[in-house]
Order: structure tokens, then C-alpha cells, then sequence
């Protein structure tokens, strides 16, 4: 199937190009403003199928976004005429169609320029009103406010915010991908004689701000966002695609003693926390045991033995671990539990617990096994 994709360098282009490319489409013809444009009609008689991505939106001067919006999309849809070829088009819209500004306009007469194409040809076609599109790859200090909070943020540049409860619409890249490859499919979201993104975010610029803030410093407090929230999620992983590329590692703080360290990995507020523990040969740890509180051990790299006794029993039970066999040991409540490093190599174990360490109420009483 050959595929054309105008606008192929732009942020949604090269997104949709690359997830074609996942499911093994490769007769792909890309074509931006760096392309010989004498290659426009050559793709256009061979296409099968036309996502018209390409467009303008911050122009130097007001009269490009005809000369680019409508302009543009004329000469395709007279090159794809001229070549006799009525393949599918999908052209990329804006809401802002629905709105009396020069940007709007020049969406607007797009559409309809589309729209009376499909009647001419009997083609079908595809017009999608999208909202403001997220996601990786967006350039920031462009059109997008969410690229620009990322990309400052992260770098620790000052950001403005107008008016923080100003509601925004938006749409994640890979939601609006996945739904352009539907209707490459012929299985499009169609909503009258529009269509749309299944999946819209609504949302203020303040909480925005703050979310992506919250991120920066979820490094220090070694915490996760909340993932079972899907903008977060989405949001989050935006955030990171805008890290500088000297910054994706950062420290954490190791409590070191002559008996080895142990390091807070990841705390969340509802999914506990999770801890690295290197023990030195001969060296046991724990000693102790909770009312509530209750962990998971998994020794990834030494060998040893980790023991547990009922509080009122004396009977001893032990479970020997070893990085050649990973498994999970339950830590339950009552027990006292200890550790020890039986090998002669540092022993490494990564540790779960259901709450992160509050000093005001630990929940951990010192009893030897």
C-alpha cells in the first residue's frame, strides 16, 4: 500500500510515519517543504492513501495561513485530479475552524475545499477537527503551550502563565495516531460530517503547570506521578521526551554504613515504596517486625538466608535466596524477620514495602529472630 504523508518532518507526521512503520507499512512517501516538489506528482499517481498533514500556523505574515492551509491543499487535490486518482484523503483540521480568525478562516476553507472534492470525485474523505495535539517531539516556543512548559521546566527557564483557570482541550499524539491508522483501515471515529479524536483531555493551564512542576520534582522526593490517572500518564511521559540529554540520570540519596547502604528507589502515596538493599558478607539486618506495615524481598545478586519467627513462638523459619533464583519473599505482619549476607560478595536485595517510612509512625518494632 503506498501511503502519502504531507507535512511528513512536522510533529504529528513524524509520529504517524514512525508508527506505520511499526506495523510494517513501508511504502511510504513522505513529502515537507525540504522535498523537490516535482515529486508531488509522482506521489500522487501512485498513492493509495493521503494523510494531508501539512499546514501553517505561525506564519510571518497573516496572509500565508490561505497561502499555506488552502493553497497547499488545492494543489494536491489538483495534482491527485490531474492523475485521475481517488484514494482516500485525510486532511488534519483544527477547532479553530469553527472560529471567525485568520487561522480559523484558512482551516475552514480547507475543509470545505476538501468537501467539495469528494463531491466532484466521489472520493472519500477524511476531515479531522483536532484540538491542541501533546506529546513527544512537539517543538516548544512554537504553538504548543504544553512543549513550551515541558521544555522550560525541565530546564529550570521561567514560564508565563496568563490565566491559570483557562480551560484547555487536548488530545495525546498517540491517541490521534491511532486513530488516523483507523481510518487509513476504514474503521475512522466519524461524528457528523467531521472526525474526531475518540480520547479528549480537558483540563485548566494552572493544573497543567502544576503537574508538570509536580514531575521536575518527583526526582527529589523520589516519587511517581499517579498513573492510573490517564493524562497524568500521558503528560508524564511528554515531560521526560523534553529532559536535556545531560540530564536523564539523576542521584539518589545512599544511607551508607560498614554494614553496606540502603537507598529509597520510588515512593507513591498509594503503591508504597520501593528500596535498594547491598548487604556485606556476614552482615544481618532487620532484627524487627510491624503491626501493619508489610514488605516483599527479592535478592537479585548475592546469596543468603532470610529467617522469621511468629513473635510468640520460638520456632524459626528459614528461607535461603539467592540471586541465581529470583523469588519473592512475603515479609507478613507479626513476624520478626532478619536478613543475612551469607556469601563473600556483596549481596543486593530490592525491597517493597505498602507504605513509605513515615518517622512519626514507623511501625517497626526492634526484636531479635
Amino acid at each position: 500500500m503506498n501511503i502519502l504523508v504531507t507535512g511528513a518532518k512536522g510533529f504529528i507526521g513524524k509520529n504517524l510515519i514512525a508508527e506505520l512503520r511499526n506495523k510494517g507499512y513501508s511504502d511510504i512517501f513522505e513529502f515537507s517543504r525540504e522535498t523537490d516538489s516535482s515529486l508531488l506528482d509522482e506521489y500522487c499517481q501512485k498513492a493509495d492513501f493521503v494523510f494531508h498533514l501539512a499546514g501553517v500556523n505561525r506564519p510571518k505574515e497573516q496572509t500565508e495561513f490561505m497561502e499555506g492551509n488552502f493553497g497547499f491543499t488545492s494543489k494536491l487535490l489538483e495534482t491527485l485530479k490531474r492523475n485521475q486518482n481517488r484514494c482516500p484523503v485525510m486532511i488534519s483540521s483544527s477547532t479553530q475552524a469553527a472560529l471567525d480568525n485568520p487561522y480559523g478562516k484558512s482551516k475552514k476553507a480547507g475543509e470545505e475545499l476538501l468537501f467539495n472534492y469528494s463531491k466532484e470525485t466521489e472520493a472519500k474523505v477524511l476531515v479531522y477537527r483536532l484540538p491542541n495535539v501533546f506529546g513527544k517531539w512537539c517543538k516548544p516556543n512554537y504553538n504548543s503551550a504544553v512543549a513550551t512548559f515541558c521544555h522550560n521546566i525541565a530546564r529550570d527557564i521561567p514560564i508565563t502563565v496568563n490565566d491559570r483557570s483557562a480551560e484547555m482541550n487536548l488530545v495525546y499524539i498517540d491517541d490521534v495516531v491511532e486513530e488516523l491508522i483507523n481510518g487509513l483501515n476504514g474503521k475512522e471515529n466519524i461524528v457528523g460530517d467531521l472526525c474526531e479524536i475518540p480520547t479528549v483531555h480537558s483540563i485548566t493551564l494552572g493544573e497543567i503547570v502544576d503537574l508538570i512542576y509536580s514531575f521536575k520534582n518527583s526526582r527529589e522526593e523520589r516519587s511517581i506521578p499517579d498513573m492510573s490517572n490517564a493524562f497524568n500518564k500521558k503528560l508524564y511521559s511528554t515531560y521526560l521526551s523534553y529532559l536535556p540529554e545531560d540530564q536523564f540520570s539523576y542521584d539518589l540519596k545512599m544511607n551508607v554504613d560498614n554494614r553496606g547502604s540502603f537507598t529509597e528507589f520510588i515512593k507513591t502515596p498509594d503503591r508504597g515504596q520501593v528500596s535498594v538493599n547491598v548487604s556485606k558478607p556476614g552482615i544481618t539486618k532487620g532484627n524487627h517486625w510491624h503491626h501493619t506495615k508489610n514488605e516483599k524481598f527479592l535478592v537479585v545478586s548475592g546469596k543468603g538466608v532470610i529467617r522469621f519467627r511468629k513473635i510468640d513462638s520460638d520456632e524459626v523459619i528459614k528461607y535461603y535466596v539467592s540471586g541465581e533464583k529470583l523469588e519473592v519473599l512475603d515479609i507478613p505482619t507479626g513476624y520478626t524477620h532478619n536478613i543475612e549476607n551469607l556469601g563473600d560478595t556483596d549481596m543486593v536485595t530490592v525491597m517493597w514495602a505498602n507504605e513509605y517510612f513515615d518517622p512519626e509512625r514507623p511501625d517497626t518494632f526492634f526484636l531479635e529472630v
